[in-house]
């Protein structure tokens, strides 16, 4: 009879340590930043944009036809507070994939950029991500440099090397970003392209790349998020221009 209770002890002990991870792991990643905006109110936001949901998240295909932009988003941020963003790219005549990754974490998929590089035709392509999406595109380009004609780093920097020929590099981040790891920052810049392109947006903090309010952390910002958005957008289209 003791040994039975022993052996019931040993198979209920590893259980509850389970059930105990699976029920922390579950309420952190359900604890994420939800979107100011629904793909809903969205699609009605600018006549010249088509938006529509496709399998890893959401197409917005505007006037532009020869070039494209995959977005990854922040770490647990609704991924629709880019649409935004994304819809002043597609305005501006980059086409849009804003993905949504698996439990709002894009180390979880980093390579979902794959899918739709395969499956769909532009003369150009760029690769952007933001903060921990930064990071993982930022990771992708690394080991893709030949599929990608550019990457656009928003309050994110590379952990392997982005030195590769034809690989144009924007890197945004806010004066007053109070996540962003700045010695990082710094030391990234060894790893960019000797031409690539480093902007601060005077004014922007971290969360103002998208629209889901502000962030734990963060610094206060001193411009509101269509002026953040804007330079951002602008900024890409300059470098974009300039990609080999």
């Amino acid at each position: 009879m003791r040994f039975a209770k022993c052996k019931r002890k040993r198979i209920w002990i590893p259980v509850c340590v389970i059930c105990l991870f699976a029920a922390g792991w579950f309420r952190y990643v359900s604890d994420c930043y939800r979107s100011d905006v629904t793909l809903a109110e969205y699609r009605t936001a600018d006549g010249n944009v088509a938006v529509s949901e496709i399998k890893d998240g959401i197409f917005l295909d505007g006037p532009g036809t020869t070039r494209a932009l995959i977005l990854y988003p922040g770490g647990k941020v609704e991924y629709t507070a880019y649409l935004p963003l994304c819809g002043r790219f597609a305005s501006s005549g980059i086409d849009v994939f804003l993905l949504k990754m698996p439990c709002n974490l894009a180390v979880f998929g980093q390579n979902k950029a794959d899918e739709i590089l395969a499956s769909y035709r532009y003369d150009e392509w760029y690769l952007a991500g933001h903060s921990l999406g930064g990071a993982m595109a930022a990771s992708y380009a690394a080991g893709h440099p030949d599929r990608l004609n550019g990457v656009i780093l928003l309050a994110a920097y590379p952990t392997k090397s982005l030195q590769a020929d034809d690989l144009a590099v924007l890197s945004v981040y806010g004066s007053e970003d109070g996540i962003v790891n700045r010695e990082k920052i710094k030391k990234g810049r060894a790893l960019m392209p000797d031409d690539y392109t480093e902007l601060v947006i005077e004014g922007g903090n971290h969360a103002r790349f998208g629209n889901y309010g502000e962030q734990k952390g963060d610094g206060a910002a001193t411009i509101d998020r269509e002026t953040q958005q804007t330079e951002t957008v602008e900024a890409a289209l300059r470098m974009m221009g300039s990609a080999p």
